[in-house]
């Protein structure tokens, strides 16, 4: 945390995910308490947590033999089987801050939370970017269209180096448009590109997260630009659009559920 007078974004997204030492909370709590912008920040950041745990909820129940992942992971240092870590961490993921209590003393590394932190906003700050950049491209919006699915999925699957879905978004109402290869973080990513029957457009940002450390579901905004983001192992996702927060968010959450960990 900065030792001078003024809080940063990162304090206050460690501070929101209970990532901070007694001190620091205090401080941050004493900024809070005369910067009511903040502090609306931070309850918004809550409220929203509360709304995707509320809606994870059908996928977080106990399962006879969840202590039987816990020894595995405790054994293995590795991650979680896939689709029962899915069911049973959702609500984590999504919920008020960083994975932590319950799963923290198990995980094989200790990352430095303001730096984990640091990296989720950059994911952020990149969606936003090609989103800015491509969603308003006429005629090249994309480099692979959506009647070469299947070609566009193995393609980006080779290139970001693990099994790449393409999520089917037309529950929400939005039909791929296509993809395109992006640098994330230097290294290859995938951005891909939907579309509503009005004419919106949102993106779709996948790209690795050297941190291998797990978030939960945050929302930015800036230049207009809204965007849900989230780490999710190490593997980081956003997903970016000028339209309201609830549509944002379902369309993040449809995302959530389709893309393999």
């Amino acid at each position: 945390m900065t030792r001078d007078n003024a809080i940063t974004e990162s304090d206050l997204h460690a501070y929101a995910d209970g990532l901070l030492g007694a001190e620091d909370h205090a401080r941050v709590e004493q900024w809070l308490e005369s910067n009511p912008k903040d502090r609306a920040k931070v309850k918004d950041w809550h409220d929203h947590a509360k709304a995707l745990r509320q809606a994870f909820a059908p996928y977080h129940t106990a399962k006879y033999d969840d202590h039987k992942l816990v020894h595995t992971l405790q054994d293995s240092g590795r991650r979680l089987m896939p689709v029962l870590v899915r069911a049973a961490a959702a609500c984590l993921i999504f919920g008020a801050g960083a994975v932590a209590g319950q799963f923290v003393p198990l995980l094989p590394q200790k990352a430095d939370p303001l730096r984990t932190t640091q990296v989720v906003a950059d994911i952020s700050t990149q969606a936003e970017s090609a989103y800015l950049i491509y969603a308003s491209e006429v005629r090249h919006p994309v480099e692979v269209g959506a009647d070469q699915q299947a070609h566009l999925s193995t393609w980006l699957g080779k290139r970001l180096g693990y099994p790449f879905t393409v999520p089917d978004l037309t529950s929400v109402g939005y039909e791929l448009v296509g993809g395109r290869l992006v640098p994330v973080s230097g290294k290859p990513g995938a951005m891909l590109m939907y579309q509503n029957g009005s004419g919106e457009r949102v993106t779709v940002l996948v790209g690795r997260n050297p941190q291998n450390r797990t978030t939960s579901f945050r929302l930015a905004d800036a230049d207009g630009v809204s965007t849900f983001y989230w780490i999710d192992n190490d593997i980081g996702y956003a997903v970016s659009g000028e339209i309201s927060h609830t549509d944002l968010r379902r369309i993040a959450e449809e995302c959530y559920r389709q893309f393999p960990t």
